[in-house]
This record gives C-alpha cells, structure tokens and sequence, in this order.
C-alpha cells in the first residue's frame, strides 16, 4: 500500500536536511554524547570500550529521530544544539578530570 502523498515532503532540501542531519549529525551527536560519558563517569575506561560496539546503536536511533520532523531544518537545530551542549560538558569534564 502506498504512503499518502499529502503526508510526503517535495522538497529536495527538505530530503537533503533530514538525511544529512541523521547521518552526518546524528554520528556527530552520538560520538560527542560517548565522550561526555567517558568523561563524566567513574570508570573513562569501561565507557570507551563500550562505546565502541554502543556508538552505532545509538548512532542507528539518532538517523531515525530527523525523519519524524516535518521540517529537516529543525532537526538540524535540535542537533547542534545537543551537539554544543555536549561540547560543553566536555569542556568543563576535562577541566575536572583530564582522561590523559
């Protein structure tokens, strides 16, 4: 059974925003959200070696969350917003505990 076309999207920029936002920021998102862990919890080490098999799980959620937006755009917002809020986070974990 087909999709309803009223409820497909046109644009090619639209297509173009939702796929980049969940490949690309979703990788992005998921490896920064991995390092903020490894910083912020008791054992760095366990994180990172769980992180390696985890990434792309959580990576495999974040491609699907941009495809339930009706705006790609908007996707890409959320994205940077939780990517430079992580940003943070490990900026401030290095500062409290440097993993080197």
């Amino acid at each position: 059974m087909p999709a309803n076309s009223k409820y497909l999207t046109t644009s090619p920029w639209q297509h173009f925003a939702k796929i980049s936002a969940g490949i690309l920021g979703g990788y992005i998102l998921a490896s920064v959200l991995h390092i903020a862990l490894a910083l912020w919890l008791p054992n760095p080490k366990i994180v990172l070696a769980t992180s390696m098999y985890s990434i792309f799980i959580v990576w495999a959620a974040f491609m699907i969350i941009p495809f339930l937006f009706k705006n790609g755009w908007l996707a890409w917002a959320l994205y940077l917003v939780l990517i430079i809020a992580c940003g943070i986070a490990i900026y401030f974990g290095k500062l409290n505990t440097p993993l080197v």
